[in-house]
C-alpha cells in the first residue's frame, strides 16, 4: 500500500481521527496526514499512505477555502465552537465596506494565530494552555494570501460573507474572520469552513469514509500515485545503470547551474524518489524503491 488518499474530511473529525480511521480500515500502520484541519473544519485532507509518508515534507504549500464569516460576534476560539465573548447586532453595514476591508488580507500579511490552535509556545501548545485557563499570544507571524473572493452576502443583524480563500501555508483563516471584525469595528468570527484544495488535491476528486469503505468492499481502491502531488518539482530520467546506482545512495553525475529538488524516475516510468543537483551531481535525498 504505497500513496495518497485525497480525503473529504467529515465535520467535527480531527486530523488524527481521520489518520486512525485509515489505519483500521486499511489494516496499515504506516499512514499520516498533510496539512490539519480543525475539527469543525471539513473538506480536503491528504491521507498518505506507506512509504507514502515520507513525501509529505515535499508536497506543495498551497491552500484553498471556502469560509463563512459572522459579523457582530467575538468568540474564545474565533469559531462557532467556542464560547461568546461579544456579541452585538450590526446596523448599516454595507457590502462595499466589506469588501474593502478584505482587500487589506491580501499579500503578505502578519496574523496572529488563535489562542485555540496548534502552535507551540515554550514547547506547549496554545490550545492547551487556552483549555487551562492560560492565555498566552502566540508570536506574530507572516503568511501570504494570494486572493481572496466574495461569494456571497447576507444582511440581518449578524450579517454572513461567504469568501474563497487561497492562501500559503500556515494560514488561519480563523484569524482572518477574527481581524475583519476588528476593523470593521463589529467583532467576527468563522461560522463554517470548508477546504477546497491542499497540497495539489482538490475537493472534486476526494473521496469521504462512506466512499473508501465502499471501494474497499467492493476490491476496486487503489492509492493514488505517490508522485501525484509532486508535479509542482522538475523531473529527470535516468537510464542503466545510473538508476540502479541512485537507489543504492550513489550521487550521479549531472550537469545542472543550480541546486534544484527534483523527482527521479527510471527509463521505464517508475517512480524512484526524490534527489537534489548541487554542484554538477545529483544527490539521493529520498529513494523509495
Amino acid at each position: 500500500m504505497f500513496g495518497f488518499i485525497n480525503l473529504n474530511k467529515p465535520f467535527c473529525w480531527t486530523s488524527h481521527d481521520c489518520v486512525a480511521k485509515t489505519r483500521k480500515l486499511l489494516r496499515l500502520k504506516r499512514v499520516g496526514h498533510a496539512g490539519t484541519l480543525d475539527p469543525a473544519a471539513t473538506g480536503v485532507l491528504p491521507i498518505a499512505l506507506g512509504k507514502a509518508t515520507r513525501l509529505l515534507q515535499y508536497l506543495p504549500g498551497e491552500k484553498a477555502y471556502q469560509a463563512t464569516i459572522k459579523l457582530g460576534m467575538r468568540t474564545t476560539t474565533d469559531d462557532l465552537q467556542g464560547e461568546t465573548i461579544t456579541e452585538k447586532a450590526v446596523t448599516n453595514l454595507a457590502l462595499e465596506t466589506v469588501e474593502t476591508a478584505l482587500q487589506q488580507f491580501q499579500g503578505k500579511i502578519e496574523q496572529i494565530p488563535p489562542n485555540y490552535s496548534a502552535i507551540q509556545v515554550d514547547g506547549k501548545r496554545l490550545y492547551e494552555l487556552a483549555r487551562k485557563g492560560e492565555m498566552v499570544e502566540a508570536p506574530v507571524r507572516t503568511v501570504e494570501v494570494f486572493k481572496i473572493e466574495i461569494l456571497d452576502w447576507r444582511e440581518g443583524e449578524f450579517p454572513e460573507v461567504d469568501v474563497a480563500i487561497a492562501c500559503g501555508t500556515g494560514t488561519y483563516i480563523r484569524a482572518i474572520a477574527r481581524d475583519l471584525g476588528s476593523v470593521l469595528e463589529t467583532g467576527g468570527t468563522l461560522a463554517a469552513l470548508q477546504r477546497t484544495a491542499s497540497s495539489g488535491f482538490h475537493i472534486a476528486d476526494s473521496l469521504t469514509f462512506t466512499d473508501l469503505e465502499a471501494q474497499l468492499q467492493a476490491g476496486t481502491f487503489q492509492p493514488l500515485p505517490p508522485d501525484i502531488a509532486l508535479q509542482h518539482l522538475p523531473s529527470v530520467s535516468l537510464s542503466a545503470p545510473a538508476d540502479q546506482k541512485w537507489c543504492q545512495g550513489q550521487k550521479i553525475a549531472f550537469e545542472n547551474n543550480s541546486s534544484q529538488i527534483l523527482r527521479v524516475y527510471a527509463e521505464d516510468g517508475r517512480f524512484l524518489g526524490i534527489g537534489q543537483t548541487k554542484d554538477d551531481v545529483l544527490i539521493p535525498l529520498l529513494v523509495l524503491v
